[in-house]
């Protein structure tokens, strides 16, 4: 079953150029809904016009409005106009097809309280905004159900022809040729008031576009002769200052003329004198530059005389102190060699030497190793334990404080509490001494 035409409402925008958006009534509904948002419209106050267009793609009625968008392209919220009422109770507009039309707009609007919201087509040579949206509705860029024009054709068998008696009607054809001309005044009549309503509402546009300019005219008029008054203004007040400056410097040339001449006496002058006492002023020069470079020279000699002293003294100084550091190693020796006889002695007696350390229990030192056990007792108790010397250190660390030794990205120590490993050779470095969070991390730092 085919759908049948019927009549359409939409909304179409217009811009700088022309209509620059269409769509039919319920996306418009969506849109004041907050459903769907217009970004190309964002932060603007956009004019757009309801129609209602019947299957012939002509347009029966036409509601002018204006409507915001606020910055994300959503419709303004507080926008409430009734478009269908409007269209409804709204008077007759121009024949755009099919008969006047309903047309509602800021000229002529049936509810005052939203003429602030409407605005006028405009209708000038240049550009008539009622013809381009009779041409944008033509186009049927909606793709609304239109009504085909064609007459149906009437079959032959249902033709009939009447009685030739009855093909002159002359009462009937004068009484029909006198309504017809009745309907062609009548709609002669129509016509015209329609023209002169149309051209009533251009006269008002143009007289308020008239006002409009005229008051624009007049606040740039009234501008103008302020910048003009205020120019005026600092023009003689510049003029005032540019006196006052010409007198400032005829008085400071004449000044400058005078203290001119005086300074070429004085130069004169001193270029007189300036020959005497440039003569008497070198030879003072030359004899007191010969006091200071004689003076210099005594000071520097006697500053060298001290510092020769000073370096006999440092050298008989070293002299002394190196007698002394060969006396003492002397000293050092007999008293090693002693201590070495006293260790032997002891260790004949049967002394034993023994030292505990952590991990490697109660060492006996022998008296060979007693010399590498006071060098390092860590290296030493490492060795015994099989383990080299960084290793014993971290042990014992752990040994006694076991807690996990990893930095945080704070920069502190993690300190999470461990079980404590009592054998060195058990103790992995990266992951004895840390927890389970920081011990990949560990190993990570021990292999690179």
């Amino acid at each position: 079953m085919q759908n049948k035409p019927q009549m359409v409402e939409a909304i179409l925008f217009y811009g700088d150029d022309g209509i620059c958006k269409e769509m039919l009534f319920p996306e418009f509904e969506a849109v004041l809904d907050g459903v769907v948002n217009l970004p190309e419209f964002a932060d603007r106050q956009m004019r757009a016009v309801y129609v209602l267009i019947n299957p012939r793609l002509l347009v029966r009625a036409a509601v002018f409005f204006c409507l915001d968008f606020n910055e994300d392209g959503s419709a303004d919220d507080g926008w409430n106009i009734p478009l269908r009422q409007l269209a409804e109770r709204t008077g007759r507009g121009p024949d755009m097809g099919a008969g006047p039309i309903r047309l509602a707009c800021r000229s002529q609007c049936p509810v005052s309280w939203h003429q602030m919201h409407m605005w006028d087509p405009r209708v000038s040579p240049e550009r008539n905004d009622l013809v381009l949206l009779r041409e944008r509705v033509k186009r049927n860029q909606l793709g609304l159900l239109v009504e085909d024009e064609a007459p149906l054709a009437v079959p032959t068998e249902r033709l009939q022809m009447v009685a030739e008696d009855t093909w002159y009607a002359a009462d009937a054809a004068k009484a029909k040729a006198a309504r017809r001309a009745e309907k062609l005044e009548q709609e002669q009549r129509q016509k015209a008031a329609l023209l002169i309503k149309q051209q009533r509402q251009r006269i008002a546009n143009l007289e308020r576009q008239r006002e409009e300019d005229v008051a624009a005219a007049d606040k740039e008029q009234q501008r103008l002769q302020g910048e003009i008054q205020a120019l005026q203004q600092r023009l003689q007040q510049q003029a005032e200052i540019n006196g006052s400056l010409h007198a400032q410097i005829a008085t400071q040339a004449a000044s400058f003329q005078t203290a001119r001449e005086e300074m070429s006496k004085q130069l004169r002058m001193l270029e007189m004198n300036g020959r005497v006492e440039a003569g008497a002023a070198r030879e003072q020069f030359e004899r007191e530059a010969q006091a200071r470079i004689a003076a210099a020279v005594a000071e520097y000699k006697e500053q060298v005389a001290i510092r020769d002293v000073e370096l006999a003294y440092r050298n008989e100084l070293d002299v002394q102190l190196e007698e002394e550091v060969q006396r003492l190693k002397r000293e050092c020796e007999v008293l090693s060699r002693s201590g070495d006889r006293v260790l032997e002695e002891l260790s004949r007696q049967g002394v034993v030497f023994t030292a505990y350390h952590p991990g490697a229990g109660h060492l006996t030192i022998a008296l060979p190793d007693l010399a590498r056990y006071r060098a390092n007792p860590l290296a030493y108790a490492a060795a015994k334990c099989s383990v080299s010397e960084e290793q014993y250190r971290q042990w014992l660390e752990h040994y006694q404080k076991p807690a996990c030794v990893a930095a945080l990205p704070s920069g502190e120590r993690c300190a999470m509490p461990l079980d404590k490993i009592d054998t060195p050779s058990r103790f992995v470095i990266g992951e004895s001494n840390c927890c389970a969070r920081h011990g990949k991390e560990g190993r990570q730092r021990t292999g690179s």
